[in-house]
């Protein structure tokens, strides 16, 4: 019965989302002003029906409902309940209805809070949501249906994937898919301005909360995730260019652009074309990751390998909703003005530097992953890794890094470098002794070097901008720009050090025996099986120990699940103030069992949480803004609505 509801709840609100496309589009025409009235009502059901639907879904997974077919592949009743939650959308139908969710709810959301625009300007908004809508929804009931009944019912289902079974299933993929679908709200405002002919301040101011709140889910779910391929996969890296995670970086890049073009439109009237064109580019981008990871076309750690028609029908939306944006942007782009101008040296002029910086690593990024795509196409199969992006990318990363030292401190509209030229001294100055430091440290390849030494450039400078003022007092959205650059600083100094300082060794020990990696030595003092909620292991302790200090003990695990029938390592981590010490437990070799050698390998990784946490303050500083922005938002409707009681009260007076 519950995959009824979801599927009929699934089906209304496919049919709402085209009831709000024609409501929408006729409400612009003359004659049609009838029909705007309905238009908000219909995308707030919208988003509750598909939330129904989601909510249907999720429980036919928690009690385990065998006769559907999504069910029955990928749950399994011994699973542990946060497995079954999860499990609903580890796979590729459940994500996609997890998809449509965000969407539907996304598009209810701003027709409910968002009364900024002018109204055919909202109008042309929701009916652009309702559009991208419909072809979701289209897709989730011809191809992907997750509600499909199966007969006859299988005793016991297939189970989930081991790689996802994880916590960070239940965090990862919901922060990604809110800060992919929260671009499609970005993409709808730009394409409700261009049908409008609306492109100016006010649509920024509109837009701009909309983006930081994707950007800051974008932000957390790509830190997540990083941190999950981290410590699941037994790697011992935190990113490996794999084509899906790049799905993730490309909007993530697109919509860091398109904040700071937003803040310059709202500010300062500027970058009118720009900021439009960085709407439809960030949300392309998201469709362009649904579409590789959900085509088939990729080999991939975490990829969906599904039916390539699926993936077909993706890329005919893909086509219809970017190639449509883009001819709607060179029909009407003669009408978006210029807008103001400004010099080179000045806030814009930084920010727009940036912005190029940031879309030639989009671009090199997309081309990186595209490429083999294609090659393979024509019959030749090529690898592009790390060789190819590190280093392209850092060409434009590190001048990025620079301008980002001193572009907070300059003026809006024009200014002189001879102003701030003492200012930015320290930051830059502690760059160049970095270089110094760091080559004398023995670091010799070039990009861990460079990182090393702007990191603290980075770090110290995203604080200047603090100077003279009380902090207590200091705005909001100062701050969030403070820790958001903090933040970049952090991750910087985490990933040079990773790459300069990591220790690796690889090797088989007896019970007893001891190995050393940096300054830890680890001794293997047992391996017994032990058992899990759906799986067995044989569990390594190890007795380790930092330089000369105290034995601290470590189990990292070989653990073998039951369904589906599939053996992985579970690595086991200790963290220190500086740095993580990285162990996984392999196969038994050159005895019998009990009595012979085990595989280890064993990492240390100075300074590597630092990654994750300047993520983390990256996020936290657009929240941060995000707030400062909510909260202006409501002093103005305060302040209004106490104007209009204050008019009111004085025309009853007049009137008596």
């Amino acid at each position: 019965m519950l995959a009824e509801i979801g599927l009929g709840a699934l089906w209304l609100a496919a049919s709402l989302a085209g009831l709000q496309l024609l409501a929408g589009s006729f409400g612009l025409t003359k004659g049609g002003e009838g029909l705007a009235g309905i238009v908000r009502p219909v995308a707030i059901m919208q988003g509750v029906l598909v939330a129904l639907a989601f909510a249907a879904l999720i429980m036919v997974f928690v009690t385990t409902d065998l006769s559907v077919k999504l069910v029955a592949e990928n749950s399994h009743s011994a699973k542990p309940l946060i497995y079954k939650i999860a499990g609903a959308w580890g796979n590729h139908e459940g994500s996609m209805l997890l998809w449509v969710t965000v969407m539907g709810l996304a598009g209810a959301f701003v027709a409910l809070v968002e009364r900024r625009l002018p109204e055919n300007t909202m109008l042309a908004t929701l009916a652009g949501q309702a559009f991208v809508s419909l072809g979701f929804y289209a897709f989730l009931l011809f191809a992907s249906n997750p509600f499909v009944r199966m007969s006859p019912v299988p005793d016991e289902g297939a189970g989930l994937n081991p790689l996802l079974q994880d916590p960070g299933l239940a965090f990862h993929p919901p922060t990604l898919y809110v800060g992919y679908v929260g671009l499609s709200i970005a993409f709808s405002f730009a394409i409700g301005a261009l049908v409008t002919r609306q492109v100016g301040p006010d649509f920024a101011r509109a837009m701009r909360p909309w983006v930081l709140g994707a950007w800051v889910f974008l932000t957390m779910g790509i830190t997540a995730g990083s941190y999950w391929a981290y410590y699941v996969l037994g790697w011992g890296g935190w990113w490996f260019w794999d084509p899906v995670e790049n799905a993730s970086l490309m909007p993530w890049l697109a919509a860091t652009a398109l904040l700071h073009s937003c803040g310059v439109l709202a500010a300062r009237n500027a970058l009118r074309a720009w900021t439009v064109m960085l709407g439809v580019v960030a949300f392309s981008m998201s469709m362009v990751g649904t579409f590789l990871v959900r085509s088939g076309i990729l080999t991939s750690v975490h990829a969906f390998a599904v039916d390539p028609k699926r993936g077909s029908f993706i890329l005919i939306l893909l086509a219809i909703y970017i190639g449509g944006a883009l001819t709607l942007f060179a029909l009407r782009a003669a009408t978006v003005t210029e807008g103001e101008r400004f010099a080179i040296t000045s806030r814009e002029g930084a920010l727009v530097f940036n912005n190029v910086m940031l879309s030639s690593i989009l671009g090199i990024t997309l081309l990186g992953t595209l490429y083999p795509l294609v090659t393979e196409a024509m019959g030749l199969k090529v690898s592009v890794g790390p060789p190819y992006f590190n280093p392209t990318s850092a060409l434009f990363a590190m001048p990025m890094f620079v301008v980002l030292m001193v572009g907070p401190l300059l003026r809006w509209r024009r200014d002189r470098m001879a102003r701030v030229g003492w200012v930015v001294a320290l930051p830059l100055g502690l760059t160049l002794a970095g270089v110094v430091v760091g080559y004398a440290m023995g670091v010799r390849h070039v990009l861990p070097l460079l990182a090393l030494a702007i990191a603290p450039g980075v770090v110290v400078a995203s604080v200047l901008p603090l100077r003279g003022r009380n902090l207590l007092r200091a705005p909001l959205s100062l701050w969030g720009m403070v820790v958001a650059h903090l933040g970049l600083g952090v991750a910087l100094f985490g990933m040079g050090c990773d790459s300069a300082f990591t220790a690796e060794r690889l090797v088989a020990l007896r019970v007893g025996e001891q190995s050393q990696v940096g300054p830890w030595s680890v001794r293997l003092d047992s391996v017994s099986p032990v058992a899990g909620p759906n799986w067995t292991a044989m569990e390594g302790v190890l007795k380790v120990r930092y330089a000369n200090g105290a034995a601290q003990t470590i189990t990292p695990h070989s653990r073998s699940f039951w369904v589906p029938p599939q053996t992985m390592a579970v690595s086991a981590l200790l963290t220190r103030w500086n740095g993580q010490l990285y162990t996984v437990l392999g196969e038994e070799t050159d005895g019998k069992v009990g009595t012979g050698r085990w595989q280890l390998r064993l990492w240390w990784k100075p300074f590597v949480p630092m990654i994750w946490l300047g993520g983390l303050l990256v996020a936290l500083g657009g929240a941060l803004a995000l707030l400062s922005r909510v909260m202006q938002d409501l002093k103005r409707r305060t302040a209004r609505t106490k104007g209009d009681e204050r008019r009111a009260r004085v025309a009853q007076l007049e009137q008596a």
